[in-house]
């Protein structure tokens, strides 16, 4: 009896044992069938993804801010120097001629004196820098807070930048001291003919913004005419002049 249940358990575990094994093999029947298509699917996702078409952005078709200052057709030695890009020589002798090799930046167009388009060029000048260039060359900052008028004559400080087509070294914009040259509109020929004719009535200093002056002159007569007299001599050699410090037209 012992030994019939003891085979009874030890077929009943082959056949558990058997049972485990088949439902291992669904189950990675089951995996492999259901996973398989997943893995087909992420694999043909990758694969679109990297043979996907590729499409070129387009270029960028934005004008540059420096093509405002730069005039279409025209003569590549007269760009101003934010249209091109030139090679620098500072071993040039000082004051004596020099010749910078230039290109143009993209999307500007010049001729030469043939009228023939190109892009390489040469710019002739002066070997300094632009500090050091004529009046006529820059522009500079005005001041209207000095006085004209004065000894010695009053300076300010003034703030210049090159003229576009001016070719130099160094800092295109650059302070300097300058001496005050504004002026408010008053006319030297007037103030002299108001000086000499109604002088003795103030009319001089009145219209040279003189106020108190032109009072004490009023009511003084020109200083019995001997302050009249000296106005005359003052206001023509310019020692006289406007009351907001500027110059004569």
């Amino acid at each position: 009896a012992a030994r019939r249940a003891l085979r009874g358990l030890c077929g009943a575990a082959l056949v558990l044992a058997q049972l485990c094994g088949l439902s291992g093999r669904v189950g990675s029947l089951m995996t492999t069938k259901y996973s398989q298509p997943e893995s087909d699917f992420a694999k043909s996702m990758t694969s679109t993804s990297t043979n996907a078409p590729y499409f070129k952005a387009p270029e960028s078709t934005e004008v540059p801010p420096y093509i405002i200052k730069c005039p279409s057709n025209g003569l590549c030695s007269r760009l101003p120097p934010d249209c091109v890009t030139c090679n620098t020589n500072y071993s040039c002798v000082y004051g004596k001629p020099a010749v910078f090799d230039c290109k143009v930046k993209p999307q500007v167009h010049c001729v030469d004196e043939n009228n023939h388009e190109q892009e390489n060029f040469t710019v002739n000048m002066t070997c300094q820098f632009c500090w050091q260039l004529a009046t006529t060359d820059y522009v500079c900052t005005n001041s209207t807070n000095c006085m004209t008028v004065s000894c010695p004559r009053q300076r300010y400080n003034a703030t210049c930048m090159v003229r576009d087509h001016i070719h130099c070294l160094g800092n295109r914009v650059f302070p300097k001291m300058l001496y005050c040259n504004w002026t408010g509109g008053y006319k030297w020929s007037t103030a002299l003919i108001l000086s000499i004719t109604l002088g003795g009535f103030g009319a001089d200093r009145f219209y040279l913004g003189q106020w108190r002056e032109g009072l004490g002159k009023l009511f003084s007569f020109g200083g019995l005419g001997i302050w009249t007299l000296i106005d005359v001599l003052l206001i023509s050699v310019g020692y006289v002049g406007p009351a907001d410090g500027s110059l004569y037209i």
